[in-house]
């Protein structure tokens, strides 16, 4: 024990922990004047308290969990109240720390009254001894971690919004593999493969790049969006990112019977942000074919001055109702009850897109009409190629 702590002997003999000065008395590791439970034979509770003791006469072995002796003692009695309230039946139990600690005394206990139960001079009866074992597990349940709370609390944490970083790495690394299997393998690099093989490779490719598109969009909303954009813009192709786009969501396309409409400018080669530029239509296009059952989707590029092109995205879907107008391009929104209509279950997609249009100098606006569609466009200063002045 401590040398703060005190050991008081009861008439029963049972050993009790004093707190010098406050006089209080801890719990006792064994309640002396404890019920036995009537099903439960003599020599199986009296092995259960044996193990108790023992655990405690071999606190070094839970130590790294505990900042003491005494603070194991604790613990322990708690422990023995609640394995014995367990055994007499439902009743209002003592609350037991959910703590490591917690759960490596009732390991202590288990193992300890197993070794008590093969001593004994005779084999107690199977079904009492599971009575026991049972109690045991029904406590060591209740010392499962509140692993919700203790994410919450993770996440509030100083450094909560670098777990989320890591999580979001931790998910997209994988996934950039199985983007280059599923190419190689839809390329035919590793043998021939048949149409269907094809489009369920083109479907593996989709998915696989719209998770990591969404980590993508974690990491880069935990970091504040600063670097959304490349600072220096370059010379690229629209009718590139346009056919770009539309690849990648055939697959999608064609498993809902859905056809995706390109309209290219009449200038093509621009100077902008290409990179971003394909994430927004992407992430656009995708979430149009989301929320379109039949008809199309379509995305425009429509030239409306020497360098001015206009972008959009149109389905024939169901619409915006009001009710979600409000907080459409809000990260990790709330839906208000289940089944409500939203873009997505987080809400990151639209944010992001709606970060990088403002990144590249424009505004990302929409209109929608309840069972007729949504449109969402923005408009971009894009150089032509040629010139030789930009910005």
């Amino acid at each position: 024990m401590t040398p703060e702590t005190a050991i008081s002997t009861s008439a029963s003999g049972e050993r009790r922990r004093v707190s010098p000065g406050s006089g209080s008395v801890a719990p006792r590791l064994w309640d002396p004047d404890a019920p036995r439970p009537a099903a439960l034979e003599p020599a199986l509770w009296d092995a259960l308290h044996r193990a108790v003791l023992a655990t405690e006469a071999q606190w070094e072995r839970a130590i790294e969990h505990a900042s003491g002796a005494e603070e194991i003692a604790t613990h322990l009695a708690l422990l023995s109240t609640a394995i014995r309230q367990q055994l007499m039946g439902p009743a209002d139990s003592v609350e037991v720390p959910r703590t490591a600690l917690s759960r490596r005394l009732l390991g202590l206990v288990r193992g300890v009254f197993l070794e008590q139960v093969e001593g004994l001079p005779t084999v107690p009866q199977s079904g009492q001894l599971l009575l026991v074992l049972a109690a045991l597990e029904q406590v060591s349940e209740r010392l499962e971690a509140d692993w919700s709370q203790h994410f919450t609390d993770r996440l509030s944490a100083p450094d909560g919004l670098e777990l989320v970083v890591e999580v979001a790495h931790d998910l997209r690394s994988p996934l950039t593999s199985i983007l280059f299997l599923a190419e190689t393998l839809q390329r035919g690099r590793s043998g021939t493969v048949n149409a269907v093989q094809e489009r369920q490779l083109g479907l593996i490719y989709s998915a696989a790049f719209g998770l990591s598109s969404v980590a993508s969009d974690v990491i880069e909303l935990a970091r504040g969006g600063d670097r959304l954009v490349d600072l220096d813009p370059i010379p690229f192709s629209v009718t590139d990112i346009l056919e770009s786009v539309r690849d990648i969501v055939q697959p999608i396309a064609e498993e809902k019977s859905l056809a995706v409409r390109l309209t290219a400018p009449e200038a093509d080669f621009r100077i902008g942000h290409p990179v971003a530029l394909s994430r927004v239509l992407l992430n656009l296009t995708t979430n149009a074919l989301k929320f379109t059952a039949e008809g199309f989707v379509e995305v425009v590029a429509r030239q409306t001055g020497p360098r001015r092109v206009e972008f959009s995205v149109r389905d024939t879907g169901r619409g915006i109702p009001p009710q979600s107008m409000a907080s459409l391009f809000e990260p990790f929104r709330r839906r208000q009850k289940p089944g409500e209509y939203a873009f997505s279950g987080s809400g990151l997609g639209l944010s992001i897109c709606r970060k990088l249009v403002e990144a590249m100098g424009s505004t990302l606006q929409v209109e929608t009409q309840q069972g007729t569609g949504t449109r969402f466009y923005f408009e971009l200063d894009l150089p032509l190629a040629g010139e030789t002045h930009v910005g």
